[in-house]
């Protein structure tokens, strides 16, 4: 080999070593900036009824499309925000109803408004806080936006009571740098399937649901108070903020359930009804 040949080797062999290294950033650079990569996860468990399903459904619709939620987004740096739509149950029952899509104007929310509402409204067995979290996370990975912000935002009204344990999931969240929100909604009537509605949901959220850098809760005092939660949720969301007083609470301040609270109730309901 030539001397000249010989000298130029090295420096092919940095050449090769630094495109290599590159090639995921400039992959990862091709993926649209945002300003928040937000999920939206609603529960459609048995413990709603066919109407609750819809009055939730109907929140996040009449949200995404309020001039505020709208206005708050257009300030941002990007001035755009990708969002996504899942509605889930039980462990196998997760559903993305609108993938990741681009809001940035009056006509991009109104085109994601309309995504959410045109499948029927359904509800499913059983609750996994757990698995949707899981499922969430797997949806934020390549999904063609960059955000410096990536939040779960789950709404429902009950415990985990199917799946992994939910603090789990929580964790495996908080390690990849994903906040999650909750909306718990509270309400003092039996489920259609006979379940009561667990004492103060907002503390379970609280201690086993929510966690990431500035988590909150907002609380739903019933299915006719959604609407102005998720909205007032979203915006914060939006905006990077979050409430000053961090929780919401409309349950009594003394008991605050366990993080397998919900898997513990239906073993007592299978033992009452075998």
């Amino acid at each position: 080999m030539k001397g000249g040949s010989a000298r130029k080797l090295p420096g092919l062999i940095v050449a090769s070593v630094l495109l290599a290294l590159l090639a995921p950033l400039t992959a990862s650079a091709e993926d649209r900036r945002v300003d928040l990569e937000l999920v939206l996860a609603a529960d459609i468990s048995g413990s709603m009824d066919h109407e609750e399903a819809v009055l939730q459904r109907t929140g996040f619709i009449n949200a995404i499309r309020h001039p505020e939620v709208i206005a708050t987004i257009q300030r941002g740096r990007y001035g755009r925000i990708a969002v996504t739509y899942i509605e889930w149950a039980g462990a196998i029952h997760q559903t993305t109803l609108v993938k990741w899509t681009e809001v940035y104007d009056e006509a991009s929310a109104e085109a994601f408004a309309k995504a959410v509402a045109a499948p029927p409204v359904r509800t499913a067995f059983w609750t996994s806080i757990s698995t949707v979290i899981d499922y969430a996370l797997a949806s934020l990975v390549d999904n063609g936006f960059k955000a410096l912000r990536q939040v779960i935002d789950i709404s429902g009204d009950g415990p985990n009571n199917s799946g992994g344990y939910v603090p789990e999931a929580r964790d495996r969240a908080i390690e990849k740098g994903v906040t999650i929100n909750g909306l718990p909604i509270i309400n003092n009537r039996p489920g259609p399937y006979g379940f009561m509605p667990m004492p103060n949901l907002d503390h379970y959220y609280e201690d086993c649901v929510i966690g990431g850098f500035a988590a909150f809760v907002i609380v739903a005092n019933g299915f006719q108070d959604f609407a102005r939660a998720v909205r007032r949720k979203m915006l914060l969301e939006i905006a990077g903020l979050r409430p000053k007083r961090p929780l919401l609470h409309f349950a009594a301040e003394g008991y605050r359930p366990p993080c397998d609270a919900g898997e513990i109730q239906l073993r007592q309901y299978r033992d009452q009804f075998p």
